[in-house]
């Protein structure tokens, strides 16, 4: 993305309840053993590689693969669509450690490429011994926040990352099973 681009998209967001934010801070501190369920349910659409994915009552989100890998094009790949959820996942957490320091957003963008050898087509083609999956990940923040120096917005980055829970799924080993039901 060009910065002209950058530029277009920054605006001041609406703000979030800094009161809101604290009492739910505040909850998170009182019992630090919570842990919730999350879930989503994948459905194939039946148009080649094209699926619906449904979380909580929301309209289904759509995952698809491009005409390189067969696919209609229709919606971002599923490596793609997890890059999405890591770039939205520290953005959520930089805008609240934003908000919760005092500062004003006035606009975030977090660029997020990765590195994905994708010969080995699902399993149907090349198996020769590689890294699945990717094998990097750059995310780039910029960031138009006032109130804060050029060191706090490097904290507040590193701050972000190091509690970003869908940063640290990618990036730590996590205990994943599948099976037919």
């Amino acid at each position: 993305m060009t910065a002209s681009a950058t530029r277009e998209i920054i605006q001041t967001f609406e703000p979030i309840d800094r009161d809101a934010l604290a009492a739910l801070s505040e909850k998170g501190r009182a019992d630090p053993s919570a842990v919730r369920t999350v879930r989503a349910r994948t459905v194939a659409e039946g148009r080649r590689f094209r699926h619906l994915n449904y979380v909580r009552n929301l309209d289904a989100h759509i995952v698809d693969e491009p005409p390189g890998l067969l696919g209609d094009d229709t919606a971002p790949n599923p490596t793609e669509a997890l890059l999405a959820a890591l770039g939205t996942c520290v953005a959520v957490g930089i805008q609240a450690n934003a908000v919760a320091r005092g500062w004003v957003v006035r606009g975030i963008e977090i660029e997020s490429e990765g590195d994905i050898n994708i010969t080995s087509v699902w399993g149907t083609g090349d198996l020769s011994p590689k890294s699945v999956g990717l094998t990097a990940v750059r995310l780039k923040a910029h960031l138009d926040i006032e109130g804060a120096s050029p060191a706090e917005l490097d904290e507040l980055v590193a701050h972000a990352a190091l509690w970003s829970p869908v940063l640290n799924t990618v990036k730590n080993p996590v205990a994943v099973t599948l099976a037919r039901a």
